[in-house]
């Protein structure tokens, strides 16, 4: 933490040390005006009496010297005076540039466990959601009824099929607009329990699922370059372009819904989106499903839930990808 000693800059008027130029420029003035003087005094007359326009005008010969030099004189300390200002505030700057680094990296170290337990208990709820789906599908093979065959890996992309061909996910109803707007902000803590019960039924639901898995792979990558969706302030948009977004519209009326404007947040993010390719990938990645649910969740959304929904985590981290990689161009 910087001093107040080291953010002092000097007072307004405050008289620095003079310089020896100006003590020079003083004598030679104090002379030339003793000088002046005297000549006005005790010079010759021409005879002739005392001569008010004659007098006047040599005065004012002798004294434009004078003003001129006190007045490059008094330029000359003042442009001293700005310039040791300028190097003081200079000074002041690099110090709060350094203060404000040093402060980011320790609520970086702080906040880093916090984001860390928060997805290790996300990935716990998962893990419980996709034992219930497999212990599920292994009771109906056991039954004997026919079962389509499971793709590798296909716990999200293909979900496993009952029988008749019925997909697990079509057994539950389809996730509220309220449930799914909570899930995409993830839970607050483990005290958070409507967070939670809204994670399990966003879970539950297919695409609900991808954009959650989606959104903390993005989040998480996001987080090793110390940027967090709880420290932006996105300007808002008006549901009507996220509803006109969603429908395929693009172009500079849709610019605006890139509302995040950390400078900070969007060089680093622009320089993984070139130099890092898997953080490419996931963002894109990202970047789609969150699309293809805006799709389908506007149709049903009112505009008030819109607007919640563009407040989440989730939905800033669009924001953030979107605008860096032109989406909404």
């Amino acid at each position: 933490m910087l001093s107040d000693k080291d953010h002092s800059l000097p007072v307004a008027g405050e008289s620095p040390n003079t310089s020896g130029a100006e003590r020079f420029a003083i004598a030679i003035g104090a002379l030339w005006f003793i000088g002046a003087g005297a000549f006005l005094v005790f010079g010759p007359d021409g005879g002739e009496g005392f001569d008010r326009a004659e007098f006047l005008l040599t005065a004012v010969t002798l004294l434009t010297p004078l003003a001129a030099l006190f007045v490059g004189l008094a330029s000359a300390r003042s442009a001293r005076i700005y310039r040791s200002e300028a190097a003081a505030l200079r000074q002041s700057v690099d110090g709060l540039r350094k203060e404000l680094v040093t402060d980011r990296d320790a609520r970086t170290k702080i906040k880093q466990p916090d984001i860390d337990k928060k997805l290790d208990a996300l990935m716990k709820a998962t893990q419980k959601t996709e034992e219930t789906v497999r212990a599920t599908f292994t009771s109906a093979r056991a039954s004997g009824a026919p079962i389509l065959p499971l793709a590798k890996g296909a716990l999200e992309e293909a979900q496993p099929l009952l029988a008749l061909g019925t997909p697990i996910d079509d057994l539950h109803p389809p996730i509220s607009n309220k449930d799914l707007i909570r899930a995409l902000n993830f839970p607050e803590s483990d005290a958070d329990k409507e967070g939670i019960a809204a994670m399990r039924a966003a879970l539950k639901d297919r695409q609900a699922r991808q954009v959650v898995h989606a959104s903390q792979d993005i989040l998480t990558l996001l987080s090793h370059d110390g940027i967090y969706m709880d420290d932006m302030r996105p300007d808002r948009a008006r549901p009507e372009l996220w509803r006109r977004f969603a429908k395929g519209e693009r172009g500079k009326t849709i610019a605006a819904l890139g509302g995040i404007r950390d400078r900070s947040s969007l060089a680093l993010t622009s320089a993984r989106m070139r130099n890092d390719a898997i953080f490419r990938d996931t963002a894109h990645h990202f970047l789609r499903r969150f699309d293809q649910l805006l799709q389908s969740f506007e149709e049903t959304a009112t505009d008030q839930e819109i607007a919640s929904l563009t407040e989440t985590r989730t939905a800033r981290a669009f924001m953030l990808l979107g605008r860096v990689s032109g989406s909404f161009d």
